[in-house]
């Protein structure tokens, strides 16, 4: 009989489904989307030109698996990366993500949250990220969203947020389509998952609050995401 050890008995059976077919170890990486390189350094470096710095507290809504949270962890100070997501198994897969690459010293504060409330971490944010969050959600779940952040974003903040633009404004019922940078295009609907939404809706949602928005558009995003930032007042 083959001397197997307690580890390698555990992988073999865990990396085996019930119908035989061997389960990809990485599979928290295709379910954020795919482009876990790609996507990953495009977040950080397009934050980071936008003046974020390693003293500041950036919170990364719909942190997923950490796919942009492992370069945020490393070049951020110790502490100061929190994340957010609704799903336990995406959360526990970036910590097991963060042990392999040696980044689990860095005491990322990583949240399992269906609500957004943040103020019981009783932390103000300088930067707040939502990456391909507003894209799946319908417009009462970003209201709440955006509502609570205004309640954490300090003075001079910005949270920036990515969604699928319909250009042809609330009158448009009909399905989008986007362009992807390897030619195919991707739909997106009114209604239903994927989301897109007319910019001036968000200019609407500001109103009242502590916030006001501004439209930045393209910011080479592969599958056509847009980009836009709301500021403190």
């Amino acid at each position: 009989m083959e001397n197997y050890s307690f580890i390698q008995v555990f992988n073999k059976r865990i990396m085996a489904s019930p119908l035989g077919k061997v389960i990809n170890p990485y599979w928290y990486r295709k379910d954020v989307g795919g482009m876990w390189e790609e996507m990953g350094k495009l977040q950080f470096d397009y934050l980071v030109k936008e003046g974020l710095k390693p003293e500041h507290r950036l919170l990364d809504v719909g942190c997923g698996s950490l796919r942009g949270g492992v370069h945020f962890i490393k070049y951020l100070e110790k502490g100061r990366y929190f994340g957010i997501d609704i799903n336990k198994s995406l959360l526990d897969a970036g910590r097991g993500e963060l042990k392999r690459i040696g980044l689990e010293g860095r005491k990322p504060v990583l949240i399992q949250t269906d609500s957004f409330s943040l103020e019981p971490l009783g932390v103000k944010f300088d930067y707040v990220l939502a990456q391909s969050v507003f894209t799946h959600l319908p417009i009462n779940n970003i209201i709440r969203c955006i509502m609570n952040i205004d309640k954490v974003l300090s003075s001079g903040g910005r949270f920036y947020a990515t969604f699928f633009e319909n250009p042809k404004g609330k009158h448009n019922l009909l399905p989008e389509e986007h362009e992807q940078s390897d030619g195919t295009n991707l739909v997106t609907f009114f209604d239903k998952d994927p989301f897109h939404y007319d910019f001036d809706l968000f200019n609407w949602i500001c109103e009242g609050t502590g916030m006001e928005v501004e439209y930045i558009g393209n910011w080479n995003h592969p599958r056509d995401q847009k980009m836009m930032v709301f500021m403190k007042k």
